[in-house]
This record gives C-alpha cells, sequence and structure tokens, in this order.
C-alpha cells in the first residue's frame, strides 16, 4: 500500500460532485458561499441532519460558527433554472463576503432561523448547529434540520456541468481569489507559510 496524494484527491473528488450554496445571517448581516463538502448528517429519517465543512479563511464560517445557523442549498441543472444556478454559483462563489454583501444581488426569502433562502435554488435544508468539529484549517458543521423545501423539482447541477458552462474570465477570477484560501489553508494545517 502506498500514498499517492493525486490518487487520493480522484478517489475524494468523486464524493463531491454537487456545488452547495450555503448561507448565513449573524447579527443582521446576511453572507453566504459556495462548497463542495456538504451532505447528509443523519441515518434517522424523522430526525434529518445536514453537515458542511467551512474553511476558517472564509467569513461564512465566522458566521456560522457565531450564528450557529446555516441553510444548505442544492441547485437546478434543469434548463429553465441553469441561468439562476450559475447566477447564485458566480455571486456566492466569485467573492468575499468581506468585500461587501452578496445576497442582496440573489432573489431571497427568510428562514426560520432568519438566515436567507435563495428562492431560485433547486431546494434547501435549514440548519441549527449541535456540533461542530474543528480540523485545523477547517471547521466542520452539524446542524439539525428545522425547515426544507423544494423549490424547482428537476435535476440537481453537477460541479462539472456547472463549471463547463462559467465563463473562462469568472473561472481565472476564481483561481486568483481561491489562491489565499489555499495558502491560508496550508498555514493552518502546516504550521508554516506554504
Amino acid at each position: 500500500m502506498s500514498y499517492d496524494p493525486e490518487i487520493a484527491n480522484r478517489v475524494l473528488a468523486g464524493l463531491r460532485p454537487f456545488p452547495v450554496a450555503v448561507t448565513t445571517v449573524d447579527g443582521g448581516v446576511a453572507n453566504g458561499l459556495v462548497s463542495l463538502s456538504a451532505g447528509s448528517a443523519s441515518i434517522i429519517p424523522e430526525a434529518p441532519r445536514a453537515t458542511i465543512s467551512l474553511t476558517k479563511y472564509n467569513k461564512t464560517h465566522d458566521m456560522v460558527l457565531n450564528s450557529g445557523v446555516f441553510v444548505m442549498h442544492m441547485l437546478s441543472a434543469e434548463a429553465d433554472q441553469l441561468d439562476k444556478s450559475l447566477e447564485i454559483l458566480m455571486t456566492l462563489g466569485g467573492s468575499s463576503g468581506r468585500d461587501g454583501d452578496k445576497i442582496s444581488m440573489l432573489r431571497t426569502g427568510t428562514g426560520e432561523t432568519g438566515a436567507p433562502i435563495l428562492l431560485d435554488a433547486h431546494s434547501y435544508v435549514e440548519a441549527r448547529v449541535i456540533g461542530t468539529l474543528d480540523v485545523e484549517e477547517s471547521s466542520i458543521f452539524v446542524g439539525d434540520v428545522v425547515a426544507s423545501e423544494i423549490l424547482n423539482d428537476g435535476q440537481r447541477l453537477r460541479i462539472g456541468e456547472a463549471w463547463g458552462k462559467l465563463p473562462a474570465e469568472w473561472i481565472a477570477q476564481y483561481d486568483a481569489n481561491h489562491h489565499p484560501q489555499l495558502e491560508n489553508a496550508r498555514a493552518r494545517r502546516f504550521g508554516e507559510k506554504a
């Protein structure tokens, strides 16, 4: 047996096919981001839980940590919803909440916890955090689902499909914005500037 990070990343990437838009509210301020690290956290059908992993570099991380609430949204792949899904992905994934309000650019409602619901998403689950695991560069949040809805039925958007439809200039900007986040994560994990 051997360790090859390329092989490990290929295996793990297959576990994250869906981009998830995460929103939250803290002290009356709303924010959000796009993550590939989210999922179900309970086997009890009558008591569902959701999990998200957020890097500590992101403002949304600190807001979920402080407020204890988040909404996990799936995006739609349906032809009549795809443009809205890409708009959500580019708005929440294209810049930091530290640079200004991203949520007001999207069509939203207010959830049970006060967190914003993205009305053009495919579906969502809203949760109250019941446990947090600190994993150096990230925190994994587990929440009891308090509300959920399918807003636009049909297929959910996969990251490969989304990435293939995003403008090249947006992808270049995303890559540039992602670099400091990656450096921050390496410094937190390895204890030095990577």
